[in-house]
């Protein structure tokens, strides 16, 4: 497996009781091709587990069949579902797709597991939030999604926290990484074409690095896999801090600048001026005390995170 350059946090898997025997050290993962999904089967997993993560080629997330079959395949310890539907501009004219593959799909995952014991962590995201509360927000918050996207991961989460299994579902928020299509690697590329970029200044949150959630999403389903007890529900992850995506362009810039990469001036701009299909949330920066009180996990702070994305983008600072 690739391994990461720069500082990562540690990733030393919890040694709960082992309740489930060796043969049963097998772990799903859905959405081997997205960020989070790469990132999984780059983390240091226990030499006695066994990662088959599987992309949309191999399991059509669109036939709850192809889930049923692909659950019942093997004698899994675990399934994270790290697949989703993104998009989240096109999805206002892709509904269908977007509610499949955000809501039908976690849907069939949290049957089939419910009714195999199988442990299901199910990624979420921040935009089930209206975006209109002063501070970060905590697990219970109401819940109002502004866009297709957001409605249709709420779908997902409802589906797995009624299928009765063991499951813990994790919203994040800003993700970002070296690989794939995302902010970080957007303003890189732009800042090679130019000097000067004008950023969304009046939208905040916490970006998250992949690699931090992945480690996390990795404790988690160790520790549901091992412990009966281990807790159930919904958690936030996300880095720690919160920024607006001018101030998140600023300081990719400033970190790549150090690094001998390329940088830009940013001009801040209001929502008004860079319309969308898709409504986002003002304010979505999320409270993670709930993961740090059930599975001990402490997230670090966003510009560390996007330190060890540059390094394995640019290099080393120099």
């Amino acid at each position: 497996m690739a391994s990461h350059r720069g500082k990562k946090p540690s990733c030393r898997p919890p040694g709960t009781g082992g309740l489930i025997m060796a043969d049963r050290r097998a772990i799903l993962v859905a959405g081997a091709d997205g960020q989070v999904g790469t990132e999984l089967q780059r983390c240091p997993w226990p030499s006695d587990w066994e990662v088959v993560a599987v992309g949309r080629h191999a399991l059509d997330l669109g036939n709850p069949e192809a889930i049923a079959a692909m659950l019942a395949s093997r004698k899994w310890a675990a399934v994270i579902n790290a697949a989703a539907y993104t998009a989240v501009d096109k999805a206002e004219h892709d509904v269908v797709s977007a509610w499949a593959i955000n809501a039908l799909a976690p849907a069939a995952f949290a049957s089939g597991c419910a009714d195999a014991d199988i442990p299901l962590v199910h990624i979420s995201t921040d935009y089930v939030f209206p975006g209109d509360k002063q501070g970060a927000w905590v697990v219970d918050d109401p819940v109002a999604p502004l866009n297709v996207y957001g409605a249709s991961k709420l779908g997902g989460e409802l589906a797995v926290r009624t299928a009765g299994g063991r499951h813990a579902i994790v919203r994040t928020s800003w993700v970002v990484s070296a690989h794939g299509q995302n902010f970080v690697k957007t303003m890189l590329r732009l800042a090679g074409d130019r000097d000067h970029i004008r950023v969304v200044g009046d939208q905040w949150g916490s970006p998250t690095g992949a690699a931090d959630l992945a480690e996390a999403l990795m404790k988690i389903a160790i520790r549901l896999a091992n412990d009966a007890q281990a807790p159930s529900g919904t958690f936030h992850f996300s880095n720690g801090g919160e920024t607006c995506w001018a101030e998140f362009a600023s300081e990719i810039f400033r970190q790549s600048a150090m690094r001998g990469g390329v940088r830009a001036d940013v001009e801040a701009i209001a929502t008004s001026e860079y319309p969308t299909p898709a409504r986002r949330p003002a304010r979505s920066s999320l409270d993670t005390s709930a993961i740090k009180l059930a599975y001990g996990i402490q997230p670090r702070p966003w510009p560390e995170a996007l330190g060890g994305i540059l390094d394995e983008l640019i290099g080393a600072s120099k």
